[in-house]
């Protein structure tokens, strides 16, 4: 299907035509167009055009004004204020236009990005042998929705999930498990995500227990640890079924998100152990890096302690060892100059940005970061108790990620069974229905909220029909459905030739607007703008179902079959929108 011009593309067309007929400087001038609440758009921009061609911008706004073609699209263009347009569209513009799209449902006529590129989005950074929590919540969602977005925009996303997998921990995990060889035999041939991270969980306490008692196996696990780096088989053996072992808890728990996580998109620490020695190498010799007290270090003129002093970016310890900031740059090379991306984007706890600031720089002055490739630190807040403060349990531990998706999916089940009066679901159905309920309500509690903001994690507000929830969307969506079902043999039909009562204009230039909201969203990475959209279109549409009757009292029936084709179109943007935040659209509610 081809792409459909959106109304404020058309009407944004002929002003600009209009303006540089006008005036011969005001050719390829924004006429800064926008909704309205006076008509349906406004344009401002020849205020500031008049000032810069030192002429009344009311006597320009009224030559643009007879410049400006009438009757198709634009019905009625008026001259307001010391120079505003305001400018009302005809209701067979937004009909056809409506139509157009609906005839699209797979992207409902919205375009592709005029020069993709190629994106790598790190997110939802687990760590081996340890159970994720809510703070590992953020950054799972918030990426998964980024990633969906860009695809959505024709945008080559590579997924990258960069688990904790080296480090010190694990010579002691693998010491322990050498010397206690079955602690981690399965007595089952199945064993669930959350059995094998309970196993790793138990384990790794007891080898934290021995670690901190016995002083010769704490130095037999150091040496581990030089094994592991050195790449001794059996130690990486060993290694690798923790990986293995925890990598079946993290599918687990992203199944239960409804996320799709693939094999090759997990590349750990250790995946980029190889050029650490190259990374450090090119660092030094370049003079990005210099040696401080025995230490690989970074310098930055702006980036100083309580004390007045320089902090640097530690590249290599005085040991020898490798910290964070060395498997980073590490991975900013690969993802540049093997995966040939144009963008990263890393979306992290915002309590890492100075990290990432200073890695960014070092890249920067490395040469592998420029023009023609840019970082981004997506930056999240934290998820906080109903208190405003960090989420934690009543014994003052982190929240287990899977007993907040449990408790949130037995929440919304009880909603489902509640709203089902009528017994039509069967159990299986509820439990179908609670789950996607469930989880779409987290999801949609992270995503409404700017993602650089905390927010307050309250499931009974979650999973209610009211307010700006995605029950309220969801809701929203399967009444649509509803309708369709019960409207018989009147089927959607577009009806350009018929007036639209102004909650129908309303619906119609909303729903128009999802192909830029889309483009903002992927744009700027920002979920939350197409969640608020998205709410707004639930909203009008519940507007418009109170004051335009579709089924009964039943209207006429041309009148019927356009409200029946608002009502689908409405059903098919939320669909997509919902979709594209990682949240379902269940059929009944």
């Amino acid at each position: 299907m081809a792409p459909v011009t959106s109304l404020t593309d058309l009407v944004q067309q002929r002003l600009a035509d209009a303006l540089a007929s006008a005036l011969a400087e005001a050719d390829g001038v924004d006429p800064l167009l926008r909704r309205s609440d006076r008509a349906d758009f406004q344009a401002n921009g020849i205020l500031a055009l008049a000032k810069k061609a030192k002429a009344n911008p009311r006597e320009l706004a009224t030559q643009v004004v007879s410049g400006v073609v009438t009757g198709d699209v634009i019905k009625d263009i008026e001259v307001s204020g010391p120079g505003f347009l305001n400018i009302t569209l005809t209701d067979s513009a937004i009909t056809e236009n409506l139509a157009a799209r609906y005839a699209d449902p797979d992207r409902l006529g919205v375009p592709f990005a005029e020069n993709p590129g190629t994106t790598v989005v790190d997110y939802a950074q687990p760590n081996v042998a340890k159970e994720m929590h809510v703070g590992h919540l953020r950054s799972a969602v918030i990426g998964d929705a980024v990633v969906q977005l860009l695809e959505f925009t024709g945008e080559t996303v590579v997924r990258r999930h960069h688990i904790g997998d080296w480090g010190t921990q694990f010579g002691m995990l693998i010491q322990y498990l050498d010397e206690h060889p079955h602690e981690l035999d399965h007595k089952d041939a199945q064993v669930s995500g959350e059995e094998a991270m309970s196993n790793l969980d138990r384990l790794y306490k007891a080898a934290r227990k021995h670690f901190d008692s016995d002083e010769e196996f704490k130095t037999r696990a150091r040496r581990r640890v030089v094994d592991l780096q050195a790449g001794d088989p059996h130690t990486l053996a060993v290694w690798q079924k923790f990986v293995d072992e925890s990598k079946i808890y993290f599918f687990s728990v992203f199944e239960k998100l409804d996320m799709e996580v693939r094999d090759p998109d997990i590349v750990g620490e250790s995946g980029y152990n190889d050029m650490l020695a190259e990374t450090c190498r090119l660092l030094e010799e370049s003079g990005v890096a210099v040696r401080s007290e025995g230490a690989l270090c970074v310098f930055f003129d702006d980036v100083k302690g309580p004390d007045g002093n320089p902090v640097p970016l530690i590249v290599q310890k005085s040991d020898g060892g490798y910290g964070y900031a060395a498997t980073d740059l590490s991975a900013i090379r690969d993802r540049v100059f093997n995966l040939k991306a144009n963008t990263l984007v890393y979306v992290v706890d915002a309590r890492q940005s100075l990290h990432f600031k200073m890695v960014f720089e070092t890249a920067r002055r490395a040469g592998w970061l420029g023009d023609d490739v840019k970082a981004h630190q997506l930056a999240f807040g934290t998820v906080l108790g109903k208190d405003g403060k960090p989420f934690k349990t009543r014994e003052g531990e982190t929240v287990k990620l899977v007993d907040l998706l449990d408790e949130a999916i037995e929440r919304a089940t009880a909603v489902v069974r509640e709203k089902d009066t009528l017994g039509q679901l069967s159990e299986a159905d509820i439990a179908e229905r609670g789950t996607q309920v469930g989880v779409g309500a987290v999801k949609y509690a992270d995503l409404s909220t700017s993602a650089n903001r905390d927010y307050k994690f309250d499931l009974d507000q979650m999973v209610s029909l009211n307010g700006d929830t995605s029950v309220y969307l969801q809701y929203a969506y399967a009444r649509i459905q509803s309708i369709l079902r019960k409207a018989g043999e009147v089927r959607p039909s577009a009806h350009p030739e018929l007036e639209l009562a102004e909650a129908e204009r309303a619906l119609g230039l909303h729903v128009d607007a999802f192909a830029e909201t889309a483009a903002e969203a992927a744009t700027e990475y920002a979920p939350h703008k197409l969640a608020a959209y998205l709410y707004q279109l639930a909203s009008l549409f519940t507007t418009f179902y109170d004051q335009c009757p579709v089924i009964k009292p039943a209207p006429p029936k041309d009148i019927a079959e356009n409200r029946l084709f608002l009502s689908d179109v409405t059903a098919k943007t939320l669909h997509r929108g919902m979709a594209l935040l990682g949240i379902r659209t269940p059929e009944r509610l």
